[in-house]
């Protein structure tokens, strides 16, 4: 996540005049109750309120301050101020949290990021609510105190030679995001199976394509299942992005498991890329590092599906706001599944097509060619026969395929291990294809008749490289096959069917 690097600073002046309390520093509506919380917390707490004019700013100005994370600063600066507790640590350490009106200390949202920044900024100690203290003693270096209520937070400016920092307890995790189903319950579909595990070694987008009932949904909830485990570093990044959307609060320590995002096809622009006065991640971003699985594509407006072409290229998105912008990260898996046209019987064996052509037409319309570019495997998904529908599961189990997978990803990670933020082939650019994707003559008049016979641009034909790619390291081979690339370019449903 990159935004404005800076950490918003809090000071408090207590002077004579009548009693009154200025806010300044463009806070939003929930800091300007802070005052209110406060008053009643330091009151509840056993502190006193003073009676005078109290003047709070909050720098920089011309940062919007949103939230109730600075309720525990302000009420620091006001104890301060008024000679209540000691100053001497106020320098030196970053405080963040919400009060409740009896002076207990809540959580709140975004925490493992700012204490990221702050140790990029220098800043050595913080002192958040109890509930968030695992969260932000993640960050390696950072003496990270916790506490439930005010006034220990008021002890321990006084008598800071009594508290400890939080050590890390490595053995909480948070609560899965997503219940890994197994691929032994699948009947049949050899052909999606094999593509779901070539998406999976190689990060790559795949579409199933397919009638009502053929699985497609079934299939790709499979998914994360047979994907490796998120590294540390991954896992850092995952869950700095649920923290700022507000998904860990008293939740743990860190994300472990790959997400999964499922939105609705009612879902908005806004809440696929992020959105808000001060924005937040949307469903892309947080599916970051893991899956965004868009059930029935087609049925999702097209404007709306035009916001997956900058992420898919580019692995971030942008929110551009009047008085700021916010660069999410969104580097994701897409799996989209979704009818052959409108009645979804285009091309079954069982049930004839009530559609026109035009009718399908106008159904595939919504998809645009730039975005079926960017999705490397299309794949067809037939119904089952009575025979298979009744016989017993005798699929593959998903821990094999994941060794397979995981093996696959550390044959890629070593070839990119000189280069930055690359660890699957999905990622490659056009100089790694070059470099690492080099054919044959066979291979190369093969590849070229592809072109020619189903129109496919140039990143439609790179993409057939980056899965030629992964399908020969799933093989173990270093080199290109002819077999690689053929079987890659089977893998362009929808192309053949245009």
């Amino acid at each position: 996540m990159s935004q404005r690097q800076t950490i918003s600073h809090c000071t408090v002046d207590v002077s004579g005049g009548l009693p009154a309390i200025v806010l300044v520093g463009l806070p939003d509506t929930a800091v300007q109750e802070s005052r209110e919380r406060v008053k009643a917390a330091l009151k509840n707490a056993g502190y006193a309120f003073p009676l005078r004019k109290i003047i709070i700013n909050l720098t920089p100005a011309d940062l919007r301050k949103e939230g109730p994370s600075f309720d525990l600063p302000i009420s620091v600066g006001i104890m301060a101020a008024s000679e209540q507790v000691s100053a001497q640590l106020l320098g030196d350490h970053l405080f963040l949290g919400e009060v409740s009106l009896d002076g207990t200390l809540r959580s709140v949202a975004g925490v493992l990021p700012i204490a990221a920044a702050a140790k990029k900024l220098g800043i050595t100690s913080l002192v958040v609510p109890f509930d968030n203290a695992q969260e932000a003693a993640v960050v390696a270096g950072l003496n990270v105190y916790g506490f439930k209520y005010l006034a220990e937070v008021a002890t321990f400016l006084n008598q800071p030679e009594r508290y400890e920092p939080v050590k890390l307890d490595e053995t909480i995790l948070v609560t899965s995001l997503v219940n890994s189903a197994d691929l032994k319950d699948v009947k049949g579909q050899v052909h999606a199976r094999r593509a779901l595990e070539i998406a999976a070694a190689g990060g790559h987008n795949l579409i199933f394509v397919g009638p009502p009932g053929s699985g497609k949904t079934m299939l790709a909830r499979r998914l994360p299942g047979i994907l490796p485990p998120l590294s540390f570093e991954e896992s850092l990044e995952v869950t700095q992005v649920h923290s700022v959307a507000g998904l860990l609060k008293n939740r743990g320590l860190l994300v472990r498991d790959r997400p999964f995002r499922s939105p609705h096809h009612s879902a908005s622009g806004p809440a696929l890329v992020g959105g808000g006065s001060f924005p937040r991640p949307g469903e892309i971003s947080l599916a970051h590092r893991g899956i965004l699985f868009l059930d029935e594509l087609t049925e999702f407006k097209r404007d709306v599906l035009e916001f997956l072409r900058q992420p898919l290229e580019d692995g971030y998105v942008t929110v551009s706001r009047t008085r700021q912008s916010v660069m999410f990260p969104a580097q994701f898996t897409l799996i989209a599944s979704t009818n052959p046209c409108p009645c979804g019987y285009f091309g079954d064996t069982i049930q004839a097509c009530s559609c026109s052509p035009r009718q399908r037409e106008q159904y595939w319309a919504k998809l645009s060619g730039p975005l079926m570019d960017r999705i490397d495997l299309q794949v067809a998904v037939n119904r089952l026969k009575p025979e298979e529908i009744t016989a017993q599961p005798r699929g593959e189990a998903s821990e094999p395929v994941r060794i397979r997978v995981k093996q696959a990803r550390d044959m890629a990670y070593n070839r990119f291990k000189a280069e930055k933020n690359l660890l699957c082939n999905a990622a490659m650019q056009s100089r790694h294809l070059q470099q690492w994707c080099q054919l044959d003559d066979s291979s190369r008049n093969l590849l070229e008749v592809a072109i020619r016979k189903l129109g496919l641009s140039a990143r439609a034909s790179d993409r057939i490289l980056k899965v030629a790619r992964t399908i020969a390291d799933l093989a173990g081979e270093e080199n290109l096959l002819t077999s690689h690339v053929a079987e890659a370019v089977q893998y362009r449903t929808i192309d053949r069917m245009q």
